[in-house]
């Protein structure tokens, strides 16, 4: 016989979870517990006919083969069926969302998986097996998912667990019915135990933490408490609850948790209970109330970790400025580091505060000369380094403010923002610069990411990182690689693009790389940025930690040395501003400012400020490169700000040069018809290609790149500049006038130029001769015209010539004048006695024709068709 069971208390989660295990194991009888919840009490005694439950008594345990266990795997849950657990040859299968402790039952199957309920783990099942559920059925799995999640909004859910609901939803799962069960009153029994609760309950501060341990005693048991542990919460708000209740002749324990540093699961193990970090029970035999509590207490002051304070999260070294500079730099030193706000500090000491706002309402009025100490707010809220982040945020909230200074003895230490706050909230630790996650992200990452950059980097890459770490403990520098090459790490991009950032002299550094390989350093020592050039095709750059300000919008950057922070906060995007650092005993340690990796996950491409763009307008471009070329989207408020960008007409501003140089960048990238379509529907192609009408082009560009894929596999006549045939299509409809202003726009080179034009001038009569049958037209007269053409002009070609056997015989012509070029040249003309000349080419390039043709095919032919058309030619002197 198959049973299946779950733990006494039975809640809804325990109830959803043994129907979802009825549709798994249809021959299996489902055994309530021998208690209940007050709601699911109620639920079975309505449904019961609709159910096929059955007691405890009407199963002879002794015939138990196989048990299924869901929603716990303690023992001590299970009551009186555990005794089943001693039947010889019993096979045990177990579906649960606990952590795993100490006692806990195993089996041939284990799915104990870390989601907000096992009602999800069982749809998962149903799902994959493809059984079919009725809308009972759907509403009462519902009904467990939502009672676990506290309808999805418990810090315990999952996507997986959303997901479920969506499947259930789907299915038919009635809402009304979910609502009205979970929704239930307390009955007077529990409203009495509530009110003694509430009176009995004892406020601690722990570590920072705000806990609350109530306690209650009643001769009978009462169901609920989970229910009412989560009352007491909803009513406290504070970080951690505790209830203990003595009913009969034991004591109940259940908690709840509001944060990461107290594990209500870990300590309520102590109890032989177990749970979640955020939500555990535990039942006690043998102790009375109060030592129970004590003996919690004492737990409680062991197990739960210092919060977070403000010196954790917090800013530093702060920018600042003093009382006596004018309007006119502190708005230019905001424009330069990105801030909306800055500290006024007189020697050590702070001031007061000047924002964004006030520094516009002075400039408005004109008051730019006037100095700063006239403008700030010399009221500003500030708190001690040892405040717990909890305190902070609430004190944001109430004051409605975005930053607040940390002040220890009237000396500013740092500054905590808004954002450095939602960053706790959200599962990453900011400490002191760094944001490493705590254990693990909110995407389930470990912070480490040594073995991914060892599965996807070249060892010689991995070798230069590992020499770099090394020669900066040496100097006492601290170094980290940044940006793409640590972007297309963590996405399994294989990448030789090696920058190193390094908090100390970056060229002192470069120099010693390049020493033990005998590799060229180009230093810039403007700049504080070298170039480690180790052959022609592999170079590393190493820079000083700096960073870039622009005097106005859209100007090339200054810069100024700085933190690592700074040096990552110039950069354009959040998934191009990580960093690793290489130094021996933190190797692999992800720097993560600005959430680059969780938008990596999400696939996104994110601003690190507001003036990103106003700053950089090329940095759009670069946008749309990254967007299309990894399937990613441009989050809603960059893409805000890059229309804005584009309407004010900033990147008019930008030169021809600067524009060029990106485009070049996206005009050789495999997705670049994307990239083109995704400026024009920016508004931005007028500005990159003024007087082209890019739905002219938009078919020949879509297929493009398939064509070069293509010339490239016939290793024909491959372009020699690769993004020269995206300018050829991209022009190919312009009259030669507007040609030649894109390209003298661009700077393209005289030659560059000549291609260009070459190839608007012969390839309406190479298509239409192409079209040609072949006994229409000699291939001679093909090649003569494909040959006034640049091979950079042949995959647009290729793209216009849309019929699969136009492009066979397209195929066909290039490598028959590939290989006909003639066997015999000048010399054999030198050896008949003529003298060099023009004679020379106009001989063999009819000798080329008639190979075209087949009319010459071996060597003695050659040789005959020569000395015949050498004699018929007036042109040809003999040597005296």
């Amino acid at each position: 016989m198959d049973i299946i069971t779950t733990h006494h208390n039975m809640d809804m989660d325990g109830l959803a979870s043994m129907v979802a295990a009825q549709k798994l194991y249809p021959e299996a009888r489902a055994v309530l517990p021998a208690k209940l919840s007050r709601n699911v009490e109620e639920f079975v005694s309505l449904h019961k006919d609709a159910l096929s439950l059955y007691s405890i008594k009407q199963i002879n345990l002794e015939r138990v083969t196989r048990i299924i266990v869901v929603d716990t795997k303690n023992p001590r849950r299970l009551g009186k069926i555990a005794d089943v657990l001693n039947n010889d040859g019993l096979d045990i299968h177990i579906y649960d969302h606990h952590p795993w402790a100490g006692g806990d039952i195993r089996g041939s199957l284990e799915i104990v998986e870390m989601v907000g309920a096992t009602t999800t783990l069982l749809v998962e099942k149903i799902k994959e097996t493809g059984i079919e559920l009725n809308t009972l059925e759907s509403s009462i799995l519902c009904l467990g998912i939502y009672g676990d999640t506290g309808s999805l909004v418990f810090t315990s859910t999952t996507p997986r667990d959303v997901d479920a609901v969506c499947y259930l939803l789907r299915k038919g799962a009635n809402l009304a019915v979910v609502a009205d069960f979970l929704g239930r009153p307390m009955t007077n029994e529990q409203k009495s135990l509530l009110k003694e609760l509430l009176v009995n309950a004892d406020r601690h501060q722990i570590n920072g933490a705000k806990v609350l341990i109530a306690r209650a005693r009643t001769e009978e048991f009462v169901v609920g408490l989970s229910t009412i542990a989560h009352t007491i919460s909803e009513i406290e708000k504070l970080d951690v609850v505790f209830v203990v209740a003595e009913m009969e002749d034991r004591v109940h324990i259940v908690s709840r948790s509001s944060i990461p540093q107290a594990n209500v699961g870990q300590i309520l193990s102590h109890f032989g209970g177990g749970g979640h970090a955020s939500a555990a029970s535990a039942t006690v035999k043998k102790n009375g109330l109060e030592d129970v509590i004590w003996e919690l207490l004492d737990v409680i002051y062991k197990e739960i970790r210092p919060p977070l304070c403000a010196a954790d999260i917090m800013s530093a070294p702060v920018k600042s400025v003093a009382p006596e500079m004018n309007i006119d730099e502190a708005g230019q030193i905001m424009l330069r580091y990105g801030h909306s706000g800055l500290p006024v500090v007189k020697g050590e000491k702070m001031m007061g505060v000047i924002s964004r706002r006030d520094v516009e309402k002075a400039l408005h009025h004109g008051l730019g000369h006037a100095p700063v100490k006239g403008f700030m707010t010399v009221r500003v809220v500030s708190v001690p380094s040892d405040m717990p982040v909890s305190e902070v945020q609430e004190l944001m909230i109430s004051n409605d403010i975005g930053r607040v200074p940390v002040i220890e003895d009237d000396r500013l230490m740092g500054i905590v923002s808004r954002t450095d706050v939602l960053r706790t909230l959200h599962g990453e630790v900011q400490t002191r610069h760094r944001i490493t996650y705590n254990n693990v992200s909110q995407f389930g990452q470990q912070r480490n990411i040594k073995k991914i950059m060892q599965q996807n980097l070249p060892p010689a890459a991995l070798d230069i990182l590992e020499e770099a770490g090394m020669i900066a403990d040496e100097m006492g520098y601290r170094v980290y690689a940044a940006g793409g090459l640590i972007r297309d790490a963590l996405m399994g991009v294989e990448s030789l693009d090696i920058d190193l950032v390094v908090e100390g002299d970056g060229i002192l550094l470069a120099e010693e790389l390049a020493q033990n390989h005998r590799a060229k350093v180009r230093p810039h020592w403007k700049f504080g940025t070298a170039e480690v050039i180790y052959s022609e095709e592999f170079k590393v750059d190493v820079a000083t930690a700096r960073v870039e300000f622009y005097a106005y919008p859209a100007a090339l950057p200054q810069v100024e040395s700085s933190s690592l922070h700074q040096d990552l906060y110039r950069r354009d995007f959040t998934i191009n501003a990580m960093a690793v650092s290489l130094n021996i005993g933190s190797f692999g340690e992800l720097v993560d400012f600005f959430g680059g990796r969780d938008d990596l996950n999400q696939g996104q491409i994110r601003i690190l400020h507001n003036l990103s763009f106003v700053e950089d307008p090329t940095r759009i471009m670069r946008a749309v490169r990254f967007e299309q070329r990894y399937g990613f989207s441009i989050e809603p408020q960059t893409l805000k700000h890059i229309n804005e960008t584009v309407r004010q007409g900033f990147l008019t501003k930008v030169t021809p040069e600067r524009i060029w140089e990106e485009l070049k960048h996206i005009l050789v990238e495999r997705e670049a018809a994307k990239m083109l379509l995704r400026l024009e529907k920016l508004q931005m192609w007028a500005i990159v290609f003024p007087g082209i009408n890019y739905w002219e082009i938009d078919p020949v560009l879509r297929d493009l790149h398939a064509a070069m894929e293509i010339i490239n596999e016939w290793s024909l006549m491959e372009p020699t500049e690769k993004w020269l045939p995206y300018i050829i299509a991209i022009l190919h409809w312009s009259d030669a006038g507007s040609a030649v202003k894109i390209c003298e726009r661009y700077n393209l080179s005289k030659r560059q130029t000549e291609k260009v034009l070459a190839a608007l001038e012969g390839w309406r009569e190479a298509v239409s001769l192409i079209w040609k049958a072949p006994q229409d037209i000699k291939t001679s007269q093909l090649a003569k015209v494909l040959l006034k053409m640049p091979r950079e002009s042949y995959p647009m070609l290729m793209a216009i010539l849309e019929e699969d056997w136009i492009k066979v015989r397209f195929r066909q012509l290039l490598v028959t004048i590939k290989d006909s070029k003639p066997r015999i040249n000048g010399k054999y003309i030198k050896e008949l006695g003529y003298r060099p000349g023009p004679v020379y080419r106009e001989a063999l390039e009819a000798l080329w024709r008639e190979r075209l043709d087949g009319n010459v095919t071996t060597r003695e032919e050659e040789r005959g068709f020569i000395r015949n058309y050498l004699a018929r030619s007036p042109k040809g002197e003999f040597d005296v």
